[in-house]
């Protein structure tokens, strides 16, 4: 189980002297005992970790973002014309979805390599910080690791993402040139005098920064259910710290 292979870490990295994890194990213990600040603390790191070590084991698996609809990685809007064209030729079907897997599988990867990104940011987490995600919104929690992990995780993902658009098709040509001369020949009509009369917009998307951003995307989506599922189901709470912490803001 997760939270067994986790809470070593939780003592490791959360909480200082011996002292402190004597009384800790004590109060954990006595399940009538007041919550301290450490309750609170540990509390929260070992829901963040579990919850977003869950989100993204799952999106790193096969499949993870490829088959599931919530959160599958579509190319932009603009691109809706390419693929129209394409699925009208011999073969055009296979050859979008071949794209859209390569970027997905790509995204699947990245996320194999996100859970340490977000333990080095919960070890970080102060009281202050628990105290508030604690009787914050119910997606206070995720609202903290986006806020203390979505540069790094972009440039995690990012680098990925773009080797698969990059990678050639077929005849040679790379899901990001077929964009680029897309988006090229689009916005030379739009920036025209005729375009600009009719009200055209030029495209300014860049193709991976799109990508990486729907991944994030999804990635946080999977976290705030699992965040949500902790706060409003006791049988989520998988420890005696999480039922004692969670527990003292029920309703």
């Amino acid at each position: 189980m997760i939270v067994k292979r986790i809470l070593p870490l939780l003592f490791v990295f959360g909480l200082g002297s011996c002292t402190e994890l004597n009384q800790l194990a004590q109060q954990t213990l006595n399940g009538n005992a007041p919550l301290t600040q450490n309750d609170i603390v540990a509390g929260l790191k070992e829901a963040l970790i579990v919850g977003a070590t869950n989100s993204a084991e799952t999106l790193g698996s096969v499949d993870g973002y490829y088959q599931d609809e919530l959160v599958k990685i579509m190319l932009p809007p603009e691109a809706d014309i390419i693929v129209d064209n394409v699925r009208r030729i011999p073969g055009g079907d296979e050859l979008v979805e071949d794209v859209l897997l390569h970027i997905n599988r790509a995204a699947e990867d990245a996320a194999k390599e996100a859970a340490p990104i977000f333990v080095n940011s919960i070890k970080s987490m102060t009281i202050s910080d628990a105290v508030g995600i604690l009787n914050g919104e119910e997606n206070a929690a995720t609202q903290y690791l986006y806020k203390t992990t979505y540069e790094e995780l972009f440039e995690l993902y990012r680098p990925k993402i773009k080797a698969s658009v990059e990678k050639d098709l077929a005849g040679g040509i790379s899901t990001k040139e077929s964009w680029d001369s897309l988006t090229g020949k689009y916005n030379k009509v739009a920036n025209s005098v005729a375009g600009q009369f009719v009200g055209l917009k030029p495209v300014d998307t860049e193709l991976e920064d799109y990508l990486t951003k729907k991944a994030l995307d999804g990635l946080f989506l999977k976290i705030a259910a699992e965040e949500k599922q902790i706060r409003e189901d006791p049988a989520a709470r998988v420890s005696s710290l999480l039922k004692r912490v969670f527990g003292s803001v029920d309703t």
